[in-house]
């Protein structure tokens, strides 16, 4: 398997993918036409020596995914909206939009994403680092040991975490996301084995992957365990604001890995990523043929494919060659 550089997410009925600072996210509508938005986003770091440091460049590259995903999934979102009932209030709010210049426009917009994405960033903490936490003090009452306290710190983070992603799973819409999920990485895992991009070879390609968001946050979730094992402090008040401070280099320290398992063959990352790939059987589903048609979409409009494909065979056609004249 060759590296392609391009990733992605799954939005409502539709497939986000991005290559460098183009993405593309592909939306089937009710009417059944997919339509096709192709954008650019160069993030919020725009210095290249800074944003590709180690460690930094994951923790810019975590808020720009939240950033870029709830942007993508307001744009998935608005073509199932319900109408309008009262024609009155549509009027007003197409009257109070033209009043806004497009400048301005752009500018609550983003207010609003930056809004959200920092919302869902204190309910994450909230959720999977705080509530763990002092879940955790609780048995502070059975043992004096920091770091079997910290062990269970992480296993209750974990089994809050597994518990969420599987239950949204019985979700109808949900499913369906996970379903678009499989078809994102269906279509990435059938380039990078330098498959055409069609139907067919999509469908029989793997719906896991290692450079996965899931496998991202699980690896977040395992990382913590061993650096709150290590730091310890008496003070409870020190220790909640050390886990909320590490959590920076905690998701820089995750990305690393995840970048390298993206790249690497290796036996033992391919070990480490395991629980990952195993963990994606929840957040993945077989998806239809539509879906794939919308990854497709996707993939295409912001990758030459075929150019890619075609590097891989030259490159496999020399390795023939070599062994053959050995």
């Amino acid at each position: 398997m060759r590296y392609s550089g391009i990733g992605g997410q799954a939005v409502m009925e539709g497939v986000m993918m991005k290559n460098q600072e183009k993405y593309a996210v592909a939306v089937r509508k009710p009417d059944g036409e997919i339509a096709l938005e192709v954008s650019e986003y160069k993030g919020i770091i725009k210095n290249k020596k800074i944003r590709n440091m180690p460690v930094l460049r994951g923790v810019f590259s975590f808020i720009e995914s939240l950033y870029l995903g709830v942007a993508t999934l307001t744009f998935s979102a608005s073509f199932f909206e319900e109408e309008e009932t009262d024609q009155k209030e549509k009027t007003k709010k197409q009257r109070e939009k033209k009043v806004l210049t497009e400048e301005q426009q752009k500018r609550q917009d983003s207010l609003m994403m930056g809004g959200t994405v920092a919302f869902s960033i204190v309910l994450a903490v909230a959720i999977f680092m705080i509530l763990p936490y002092y879940i955790s003090v609780f048995f502070q009452k059975f043992t004096d040991s920091y770091m079997l306290i910290a062990v269970l710190e992480g296993l209750i983070r974990l089994a809050i975490f597994i518990g969420y992603v599987a239950a949204i799973s019985l979700m109808p819409d949900i499913k369906r996301v996970y379903m678009y999920h499989g078809a994102e990485h269906k279509c990435i895992n059938c380039i990078e084995h330098g498959m055409d991009l069609t139907v067919e070879n999509v469908r029989k390609s793997s719906r896991l992957h290692k450079r996965c968001g899931t496998s991202f946050l699980l690896i977040v979730m395992i990382i913590s365990i061993f650096f709150f094992m290590f730091i310890h402090v008496d003070s409870r008040v020190l220790r909640l604001v050390l886990r909320l401070v590490l959590i920076p280099v905690i998701a820089g320290v995750s990305f690393e890995f995840i970048r390298l398992a993206g790249r690497s063959d290796n036996a033992l990352i391919n070990l480490l990523s395991k629980p990952g790939l195993l963990l994606q059987h929840i957040t993945t589903k077989e998806p239809e043929d539509d879906m794939i048609e919308v990854g497709m979409a996707s993939v295409e409009a912001v990758f030459d494919w075929k150019a890619y494909v075609e590097e891989i065979r030259q490159e496999d056609s020399g390795e023939h060659d070599i062994s053959g004249s050995n």
